[in-house]
C-alpha cells in the first residue's frame, strides 16, 4: 500500500523539478528578450559615442580577420576534398565548382565564420562584463548614472553586427582560394572546368542571403555574451561558466536562426 504512495511521490518530485526548469528557461528567456529590445532600442544613442563603436569594430572584427583567414582556407579545402569524395561515380566534376560555391555562400562560410566569431567574442563579452560585475564596476556605473547597456553593449552589439557579415565576405573569398589550390593540386579538374561550373548556377540572391544572415547572428552573439555576463555569479568561477554558457548558448541560436532564416527564403 505504501510503495504506490512513494512512487507518487518521486513522480511529484521529479515532476516540480522539471516545472522549475521550465520556469528558470521562460524566466530567462524573457530576460533575453528584454536585454535584446533594450539594445536595439538604445543603438540611436549610439551616434554619440562613436569612438567606442569603432574601436570595438577594430578589437572584434579587424582582429579576428588571422583565425577567420586560417579558418576559412582549410575549409575551402576540406569542402573540395568531401564534394569529390560524394560526387566520385555519381555526378560529373563538372559540377565541382557549382556545388563548393553554392554550399559555401549559402552555409558554410557564413555558420562557421559565425560560430568561429562567436567563439571568440561572445565569450570576452561574457568575462568582461562578469568581471566588472563581479568587482561593483557596474553599481559604480549605475551609482554615476552611467546606463551600462548604453556604453557597455550598444557598441559591442553594432560592431558585431556591422563586422560579422564583412567578415563573412571575406572567408567566402578565403574559401574559394582555399579551395582552388586544392582543386589544382589533388583534382583531376582543369581550372578552367571548375571556375566555369562555379558561374553555372551562381546567383545573387544567394550571397544577399548567406551574408545578410550573419548580421542576425552578429546581434546574437553580443546579446548573449551580454546576457550571461550580466548573470554571473560567484567570482572567477561564475566567471568561467559565464563564458561557457555563452559560447555555447550563441552556437545553439546561431543554428536555431540559420534553420528559420533558411525556411523563410525557401
Amino acid at each position: 500500500m505504501f510503495v504506490p504512495l512513494r512512487l507518487i511521490a518521486l513522480v511529484g518530485q521529479a515532476a516540480r523539478a522539471q516545472l522549475g526548469k521550465v520556469r528558470s528557461f521562460l524566466l530567462g528567456t524573457r530576460q533575453y528578450s528584454q536585454l535584446g529590445v533594450e539594445t536595439f532600442s538604445k543603438m540611436p544613442l549610439a551616434v554619440k559615442n562613436v569612438d567606442i563603436t569603432t574601436n570595438h569594430m577594430y578589437t572584434l572584427g579587424i582582429e579576428s580577420i588571422p583565425l577567420v583567414t586560417m579558418i576559412a582556407l582549410f575549409l575551402g579545402s576540406a569542402t573540395v576534398t568531401q564534394a569529390v569524395y560524394q560526387m566520385s561515380g555519381m555526378i560529373p566534376l563538372r559540377y565541382l565548382g557549382a556545388l563548393v560555391c553554392k554550399t559555401t555562400i549559402t552555409e558554410l562560410a557564413p555558420v562557421i565564420t559565425s560560430m568561429v566569431f562567436a567563439g571568440r567574442v561572445a565569450t570576452g563579452i561574457a568575462a568582461e562584463i562578469a568581471s566588472m560585475k563581479g568587482s561593483e564596476q557596474l553599481d559604480a556605473m549605475n551609482v554615476l548614472r552611467l546606463d551600462p547597456i548604453r556604453y557597455l553593449i550598444v557598441p559591442k552589439a553594432i560592431a558585431c553586427i556591422v563586422m560579422l557579415p564583412v567578415l563573412t565576405v571575406w572567408a567566402i573569398l578565403m574559401c574559394f582560394v582555399g579551395a582552388a589550390v586544392t582543386v589544382a593540386i589533388s583534382v583531376d579538374v582543369t581550372m578552367y572546368t571548375y571556375l566555369s561550373g562555379m558561374k553555372l548556377f551562381f546567383n545573387a540572391n544567394d550571397v544577399y542571403m548567406g551574408v545578410g544572415k550573419t548580421a542576425i547572428f552578429g546581434a546574437i552573439v553580443a546579446i548573449t555574451g551580454a546576457y550571461f555576463g550580466f548573470q554571473a555569479k560567484g567570482g572567477a568561477e561564475g566567471v568561467g561558466n559565464a563564458t561557457t554558457k555563452a559560447v555555447v548558448i550563441s552556437a545553439v541560436l546561431i543554428l536555431v536562426f540559420d534553420f528559420v532564416v533558411a525556411v523563410m527564403v525557401m
